[in-house]
């Protein structure tokens, strides 16, 4: 068995479902050390979680935070995290952030209300945004930030405005912060995921028409897996992608090429 992360810490927002289990999984799968399974509000999807990782050899933590109240949560998010892993590791250091989490609301222009426009941008840039301020002095060299995006930021989405111009604030973050964490040896990347099979999209996936659109997108003819765009997630926080830093990694299976 291959042990890209030994004793590697990892931190993964929205991880007790979706694309963050599939990476969480695949970091345990690998020989990390402990892993943090954030969740909003699914506790016994994340228990879940953990108890699978456990199941593999790895410790896990499920951490609870809503992302609706921004650096709140981020730095509460962090405090949580950093306390079970002195615990759990006598240290509060650091190795691979994944900034998972996120709400895709697909409302086009017209329908989309202050309220929903400000969740949007709250849970999907701001929160992220102040957690990679709250763990950037406890990330240890040659470290790994890796932040899902969407493909939507490549492909016109007029269903879906305010989630894409979020998801590309996220990405002009990327390429911004990554000379800032460079002089360590840490990297910052973003992962672009095209139509997945999760939690999130099962309801409209659910209908025979919707499926065959969303097959149609990608040049292999079907939805993504959990586990294809968390295999890219992998790479990325390995050493193995020591020399990427700044870059979208597109993930959607060749969408509209």
């Amino acid at each position: 068995m291959s042990h890209r992360f030994a004793d590697k810490i990892a931190l993964i927002t929205g991880s007790s479902r979706g694309i963050g289990r599939a990476a969480a999984l695949a970091f345990a799968k690998e020989g990390a050390a402990l892993i943090g399974v954030h969740y909003t509000a699914n506790a016994d999807a994340a228990d879940t979680t953990v108890r699978d990782i456990e199941a593999l050899g790895v410790k896990a933590v499920a951490v609870e935070a809503d992302f609706r109240h921004g650096k709140d949560a981020a730095d509460s998010l962090w405090a949580q995290f950093s306390e079970a892993a002195l615990t759990e590791m006598g240290s509060t250091a650091l190795d691979i952030l994944v900034n998972n989490a996120g709400i895709a609301p697909a409302l086009p222009l017209k329908q989309t209300s202050e309220a929903v426009f400000d969740e949007v941008m709250t849970i999907n840039y701001k929160a992220p945004f102040f957690l990679m301020q709250a763990v950037a002095d406890h990330i240890r060299d040659n470290g790994r930030i890796i932040n899902v995006s969407t493909g939507f930021t490549r492909i016109a989405a007029p269903t879906h405005p305010a989630y894409a111009g979020s998801k590309g604030a996220l990405e002009t973050l990327t390429l911004a912060l990554a000379p800032e964490f460079a002089g360590r040896g840490i990297t910052v990347n973003a992962v672009l995921p095209g139509v997945t099979e999760t939690d999130m999209n099962a309801e409209w996936l659910a209908s025979p028409d919707a499926r065959a659109g969303a097959e149609a997108l990608s040049v292999f003819s079907r939805v993504g897996r959990a586990e294809d765009v968390a295999d890219v997630i992998a790479f990325l926080a390995s050493n193995d992608a020591r020399w990427t830093t700044g870059q979208m990694i597109d993930a959607t299976g060749g969408a509209r090429i």
